[in-house]
């Protein structure tokens, strides 16, 4: 049972669990519409976007590294689908060059930082100003006309209660869950961000590691945002303004450190979730918006030190298990 324990408290996203499972007795006591199926599938309808966002901030943060553009290239990649598309591209063409924009973004982020050595930090915080303003030129200054006849329903349609792109988040949120924990390539992430001269001394290709995990970070990005877009069925150019930071704060709330080598997709989720939840709790009860923030913020600060002082109890146990 200690062995269970101690193995059930190194993993990133048990602070983020047990906050969520005290969340949701709290919220209920709050609010007797809170724990009902209508408010769940609120909840639910807009969790794809933020937590495909939050999914690759973790990978790349596991990695070592931090974006901070992903809400713009939110706007980018179905700005360029629509534009497309009143072009009378074909959608699977349309979709695809929306992602290649987040791709090739995702390049863009990596050279800075790999080729050039900027922090990620800093660069991606240019870019987060560059691809907005790109989303704003290549549209012209007004928002085009989202298709309104296109069948929507295979990506964002309602699959009994739940929206199709619920089910594409969890199949992706299963692929790169089993792809960080069960290859070596996942393996090679961890140690990277753990200690990118020692996986260097592995033999490692790091550059090529930190490359790839920022990619997927802005081609997720950029699915969230043609989800939305398909959900609302209309596109601005500010759509995804401030998503960067709900995802990063989505991230830490699941146990990814800032440091690197630490997190998962479950914690990602999780994360999303936590937002999610308090925001729709800030809704129920009628309390001011502007509390929001306050929120999300304590909830990080919360969960960080939650997380530490769970990792120095798993590592004392162990210690004590030695002895």
């Amino acid at each position: 049972m200690r062995s269970v324990l101690k193995n059930l408290m190194t993993r990133p996203e048990v602070s983020a669990l047990a906050m969520l499972v005290l969340m949701v007795v709290v919220f209920s006591l709050i609010s007797d519409r809170f724990l009902t199926l209508n408010n769940f599938m609120i909840v639910l309808q807009p969790m794809p976007e933020i937590a495909l966002l939050a999914i690759g901030v973790t990978v790349l943060m596991i990695a070592g590294e931090f974006d901070l553009s992903v809400g713009s290239v939110f706007a980018l990649s179905p700005m360029v689908m629509v534009l497309l598309l009143a072009q009378d591209v074909p959608v699977s063409l349309a979709i695809a060059a929306g992602l290649l924009a987040a791709l090739l973004v995702g390049l863009a982020n990596a050279g800075m930082t790999l080729k050039i050595g900027l922090p990620s930090f800093i660069a991606t915080l240019g870019a987060l100003f560059m691809v907005r303003s790109l989303a704003i030129v290549i549209s012209g200054g007004f928002p085009p006309a989202f298709p309104r006849d296109m069948d929507t329903s295979w990506l964002v349609g309602r699959i009994d209660l739940l929206r199709a792109s619920i089910f594409y988040l969890l199949g992706i949120a299963v692929i790169i869950a089993v792809w960080l924990r069960k290859t070596d390539f996942g393996s090679w992430i961890f140690a990277t961000g753990g200690n990118t001269q020692a996986a260097r001394d592995m033999g490692i290709n790091t550059t090529m590691v930190k490359t790839t995990c920022f990619c997927i970070c802005s081609v997720l990005a950029g699915f969230a945002g043609i989800i939305l877009a398909f959900r609302i069925k209309a596109i601005v150019p500010s759509m995804g303004t401030g998503f960067e930071l709900q995802a990063i704060a989505a991230a830490v709330i699941g146990g990814a450190a800032l440091a690197g080598g630490i997190g998962s997709v479950a914690g990602a989720i999780i994360g999303a979730l936590l937002i999610a939840f308090i925001e729709n709790i800030i809704i129920l009860a009628r309390i001011d918006a502007n509390w929001f923030k306050f929120a999300v913020g304590a909830m990080i600060v919360i969960s960080v030190a939650l997380n530490t002082w769970i990792r120095r109890t798993a590592e004392r146990m162990r210690l004590g298990d030695d002895q």
